[in-house]
């Protein structure tokens, strides 16, 4: 099971902003910005616009990094939730928390599931995200867990993956992840089958019983 890490995404420009409501909003993103607040470490939330489009592919990361200037002062930040009209998908509102090089923050990083199971089995996937203490500045983008020739009952649980370095576990280690199954449908064809030959194997030894009692009249 292996791990890939980000660094810093990039830096972006970042506007004050004073006014607010809806309508102020709805004027930003008609110019292709996106209303934003960041908060956190104890300072005052500082309100500010972001460049949508920017920013836009900046967030398609699951706890995209941000290294924000606003006038001049640079801020780090970690997304922690995006806002989206549920309807059209437009970006609404961002929430960035204030993060510093070095300090350790936890994370739900996606699990990713690769290769091919046993032929006949499937692998059920428990748990798509893992939480975990890392750096803010290393923040895995995925950790993946390799399933590749897997048998019938291998459970793979959050102490099996394998994590970057300074990343530790923040869950329970015994948090199931992936089991490999055999599909219900599998089982039950299989079972129409067992019960057949079954069917079949008795049938035939009654028939055979019958004869025998045949002959010996």
């Amino acid at each position: 099971m292996s791990t890939e890490t980000k660094e810093i995404d990039s830096k972006v420009q970042a506007e004050l902003r004073e006014n607010f409501g809806k309508g102020f909003a709805r004027r930003l993103r008609a110019a292709g910005k996106i209303p934003a607040v960041i908060y956190g470490h104890g300072t005052t939330p500082v309100h500010v616009a972001l460049p949508g489009h920017q920013v836009s592919l900046l967030i398609r990361r699951a706890n995209a990094v941000l290294e924000l200037e606003v006038e001049g002062k640079h801020q780090l930040t970690l997304v922690k939730d995006v806002q989206k009209d549920p309807v059209h998908q437009i970006i609404e509102h961002i929430d960035l928390l204030v993060v510093r090089k070095g300090e350790k923050i936890q994370v739900d990083v996606p699990v990713s599931v690769i290769g091919e199971p046993a032929p006949g089995t499937i692998a059920a996937q428990d748990a798509n995200t893992v939480l975990l203490e890392v750096e803010a500045t290393h923040i895995p983008e995925r950790v993946e867990v390799d399933v590749e020739g897997l048998e019938e009952g291998v459970h793979i649980t959050a102490a099996d993956l394998t994590l970057p370095k300074g990343a530790s576990l923040a869950v329970d280690p015994e948090t199931l992840i992936v089991a490999i199954s055999v599909p219900s449908a599998t089982l039950a064809a299989e079972d129409e089958i067992a019960e057949a030959d079954a069917a079949l194997a008795a049938e035939q030894a009654e028939e055979s019983e019958e004869t025998k009692e045949s002959d010996s009249e």
